[in-house]
């Protein structure tokens, strides 16, 4: 395994254990070079789908890409790394499990913002912005407003 500080290609496990969803191994690694600790996750490779884009492109499934898309919304937030794993892991198996060889980008994308929704109203922001191409600010501010009409809605059912 490359080391991701100094690219290495030799380290040590210090540290395995199943991941929070049983799907993968977590290995804490040493680097044999400069001693930088870093992680990996061990799992079995499956089927991958085949994501349809908005523009009609293809592309194999890639939960990089996912987690990646993520933790930029949520960057800054008081979202764990830990919590998006185990939603892309879900979210991978949802998709393996409906057992088709395409899936919507929009698919993804929605279960998604529906996540972040649930964690974290600025990630939401964020991710909506890039995910629906708002064209101008007028968007932008219906998707706040939507927003904050359904956190009044939910306020005024606590009461």
């Amino acid at each position: 395994m490359k080391c991701p500080f100094c690219n290495f290609d030799q380290s040590k496990v210090v540290d395995s254990r199943p991941s929070r969803d049983g799907r993968a191994i977590r290995r804490r690694r040493e680097c044999l070079s400069c001693g930088e600790r870093f992680t990996t996750y061990e799992r079995i490779e499956e089927f991958q789908p085949i994501v349809v884009k908005k523009d009609g492109r293809r592309d194999a499934f890639d939960r990089r890409k996912v987690i990646e898309g993520i933790v930029k919304a949520c960057e800054k937030r008081p979202v764990s790394m830990d919590d998006v794993e185990a939603f892309v892991s879900s979210l991978e198996k949802e998709i393996q499990e409906k057992g088709e060889v395409e899936v919507l980008s929009s698919f993804i994308g929605e279960r998604v913002m529906a996540r972040l929704r649930e964690w974290d109203d600025v990630a939401y922001v964020r991710f909506a912005s890039v995910y629906k191409q708002f064209k101008d600010l007028n968007e932008f501010m219906a998707q706040l407003q939507e927003l904050l009409g359904n956190d009044k809605n939910v306020r005024n059912a606590d009461d």
